[in-house]
């Protein structure tokens, strides 16, 4: 089986082929993604109008280059019939460029092998999923495929098949699981009983962690995004623990809930005092800002893996790509004394949005297919 899988929840264009084999392995063909960094960088975040309008320029190349990477595209000129064109500019109305691209792609390209379609339509900014869906609906509609609606927040976990450990091959008693999804607008904590059922037990209250990142940044001026710069400059610390001292919201609270507003606060009220705002100055900023982030983390998940008796603590999200994190959350599960959890924590490269990891959680919902007349992008989407 191979999965055609599009993923446009935020500011990231990808678009991934996986092969999916007789024993359940799975093979990638392509995954490439876009980055709208550049788009967004002076403006130190993502504005959904841009990043929606972006989206329609990248999809169809996008789209070309993971078939030819694959080995699946075929060139055949194809004359288009009005019906049907009539049909695909219904379908694209709110997005003419991206019509025009794609109707001119269809007409110089055959029908590659593909068997399924997945694309993520929630959660995420609205108008960057709505593109991403209508994209799906017209392929799905034109090719004559079928096509499986993928939750954004689930795939970060279920991007996890395809490291050396893989979570599909957990067996009964390595459930319960615990999965956390830390990223640039989601920071939740779910139990997971079996393979696909959930239960959300925490989440943010405010910002997101990775929203967190993001905006101390701008306030120390240091340019977007945020995560990996604050990182970098963290690892560049000669101090620990830094002189600069930083609330941990929510830390010792009995529940799974998390709360990053208060944080970015602290971080805008101590920068305003300081008047000379060196590279010293912002390394140890940056270093604590980073392990005030990690410590909540980690203190709220081992509440709930010691509370549940977690036999397995899965990871997922862009912040998951943090060295500092993964390095303090592997010696935090090591440490555990009196229960044995196993640490699943997807590579960097997969960490943030792409759409192989839609295409892995698009497998898992292979029989769940829908008419693609009836798929619609929801931003709030909730796992359920």
């Amino acid at each position: 089986m191979k999965i055609l899988a599009i993923e446009t929840s935020c500011d990231d264009t990808g678009i991934a082929i996986l092969d999916v084999r007789k024993d359940n392995s799975f093979k990638v063909l392509s995954n490439i993604v876009s980055s709208q960094i550049k788009v967004h960088a002076k403006y130190g975040g993502v504005y959904p109008v841009m990043a929606k309008r972006e989206h329609q320029r990248n999809l169809a190349p996008v789209l070309q280059k993971a078939l030819e990477k694959a080995m699946l595209l075929k060139v055949q000129k194809l004359e288009i019939s009005s019906k049907k064109l009539e049909v695909l500019n219904k379908i694209l109305e709110r997005e003419p460029e991206l019509a025009k691209k794609l109707i001119s792609f269809f007409k110089k390209y055959r029908k590659p092998n593909i068997d399924l379609i997945a694309v993520t339509n929630g959660p995420g900014l609205e108008p960057c999923l709505w593109v991403g869906v209508n994209f799906a609906k017209a392929i799905s509609y034109f090719w004559n495929i079928p096509i499986v609606d993928v939750n954004h927040i689930k795939a970060h976990i279920f991007v996890n098949m395809l490291g050396d450990k893989k979570i599909k091959e957990l067996k009964q008693k390595d459930f319960p699981a615990l999965c956390l999804v830390v990223s640039g607008g989601h920071t939740q904590l779910f139990l997971m009983r079996d393979l696909g059922k959930y239960e959300i037990i925490g989440e943010t209250r405010d910002d997101a962690a990775g929203e967190c990142f993001d905006k101390c940044a701008k306030i120390l001026d240091l340019g977007y995004p945020g995560g990996p710069i604050i990182s970098k400059l963290a690892q560049k610390s000669d101090r620990s623990p830094t002189p600069i001292k930083l609330p941990r919201p929510m830390i010792n609270t009995k529940d799974y809930d998390f709360s990053f507003s208060g944080l970015k606060t602290a971080v805008l009220y101590a920068d305003r005092k300081v008047k000379i705002k060196n590279a010293k100055y912002k390394k140890e900023m940056a270093s604590e800002i980073q392990q005030a982030i990690i410590d909540v983390l980690i203190k709220k998940t081992l509440k709930a893996v010691k509370d549940f008796n977690v036999k397995t603590l899965i990871l997922g999200g862009g912040v998951t790509a943090n060295k500092e994190l993964k390095k303090q959350f592997a010696t935090a599960v090591k440490n555990l004394i009196i229960q044995r959890v196993e640490l699943f924590v997807p590579p960097a490269n997969l960490s943030t949005d792409n759409a192989l990891m839609t295409a892995v959680a698009g497998y898992f919902r292979r029989n769940k297919k829908i008419a693609w007349q009836k798929l619609e992008a929801n931003a709030n989407l909730r796992v359920e």
